[in-house]
């Protein structure tokens, strides 16, 4: 395995880490590493700025907007991102419905819809999950009905993330209810001020409001709403979700975590004196974190440089396992660098608890949040269970 990038792959990273230190405002970057990200307003400002150099879909196919990249350069790309703290593009637009459109979408659609979908003039969100279809999506009860040249639609969809800030939805429906549960799913778009659809917003366990409910009331759509065929949908899902899982170990992100424990270790004073990088339990805690990270790294380069040949590498699941792991261990360990400072009595940005921001530095006060936030890490994108069979059967061959 050749451990050293080409001297190309390393003229490519400083390409990347110049127009993304130059270019993407400062103030921008700096509020997403506070963990401070104004939405929609920064997504869509760093997608646009992204997508004018032709760095916000590099893996579409190039007709549709894509780069010609080797998977090392993807690589260096998601890494550099991370690592200057340019925002993370809209999962939904980049790595979802836009590669499904391209691959299975007509041209009418192609030319309607993927302009506007890179540099986000159309915000997308993901009506996939039910409350009965949640690990079991082909459960979904989600009815499409044809009447003529429309569809009409009812039930409920739950867990869709940003769907407050959503133009239009991507959806899985039931069009032919006696057909086997994954056969009879079709894949539909529409946008979300269609009548009859209803938003309600799901508060999370950190106080923020990040998913919703939503529901459809007799909601009717044009059949050209349809995503290539009809009763065709879970192979579209199952496309799709191959490419929600991709990069999603995020070991760049999780280095600038590390690297901020270290840097405030530095600054903290331990309990029995001097700062808490002195102190031994922690400093090897830390170690061993950084020396985990280092081997996932290792891991992912042999992924990457496995995948040239464009087949799926069952070891992404190794990936996908141990990295949303490490992002939680990431930020345990600095909730516990926080100690007391990350439980303030009230939110910081109440207006009417004014002592609030005077209790705990501001990136202490964030460190709770964003801990308990991250639980869901462990299972969006497929369970840590489901990983684990994976890894059973494709990966040891029990």
């Amino acid at each position: 395995m050749q451990l050293r990038f080409t001297p190309e792959e390393e003229a490519f990273r400083t390409e990347l880490r110049e127009y993304f230190t130059t270019v993407i405002p400062e103030d921008i970057r700096r509020r997403n590493e506070a963990g401070e990200t104004i939405y929609p307003d920064d997504v869509v400002t760093t997608t646009k700025l992204l997508n004018k150099a032709g760095y916000a879909v590099p893996h579409w196919p190039v007709a549709d907007g894509g780069q010609d990249w080797t998977p090392v350069q993807h690589h260096i790309w998601r890494e550099e991102m991370a690592l200057n703290f340019v925002p993370d593009l809209l999962p939904f637009n980049a790595g979802m419905v836009g590669p499904v459109i391209a691959h299975f979408g007509t041209q009418e659609q192609k030319d309607t819809f993927l302009p506007k979908t890179a540099d986000l003039d159309i915000w997308w969100c993901q009506g996939f999950s039910e409350p009965e279809a949640g690990s079991d999506l082909a459960s979904l009860k989600t009815r499409a009905v044809r009447d003529g040249d429309e569809y009409v639609i009812n039930g409920q969809k739950t867990w869709t993330t940003l769907g407050q800030f959503a133009d239009w939805i991507f959806c899985l429906v039931r069009t032919d209810p006696d057909a086997k549960k994954q056969a009879g799913i079709s894949f539909v778009l529409f946008p979300m001020d269609t009548p009859g659809v209803e938003l309600r917003p799901i508060k999370l366990i950190d106080g923020s409001y990040e998913v919703n409910e939503v529901f459809f009331n007799d909601v009717r759509i044009p059949v050209t709403s349809l995503v290539g065929e009809e009763n065709d949908g879970w192979t579209i899902a199952k496309f799709l979700l191959g490419n929600e899982r991709s990069g999603i170990a995020r070991v760049g992100w999780t280095k600038t975590k590390l690297a901020r424990a270290k840097k405030l270790a530095a600054q903290v004073r331990a309990p029995g004196g001097g700062v808490m990088l002195d102190d031994p339990l922690f400093a090897a805690r830390l170690a061993g974190l950084e020396n985990e990270l280092l081997a996932l790294e290792m891991v992912q380069l042999r992924v990457v440089a496995a995948s040239s040949d464009g087949k799926p590498n069952p070891a992404s699941s190794v990936l996908k396992l141990r990295g949303s792991q490490l992002q939680q261990e990431a930020l345990e360990l600095l909730a516990d660098l926080a100690g007391a400072d990350s439980l303030p009595v009230a939110p910081a940005d109440d207006p009417e608890a004014e002592l609030a921001g005077l209790l705990s530095p501001d990136w202490a006060a964030h460190t709770v949040p964003e801990y308990l936030n991250y639980r869901k890490v462990t299972i969006y994108g497929g369970s840590s269970e489901v990983q684990r069979q994976i890894i059973d059967k494709a990966v040891l061959g029990l």
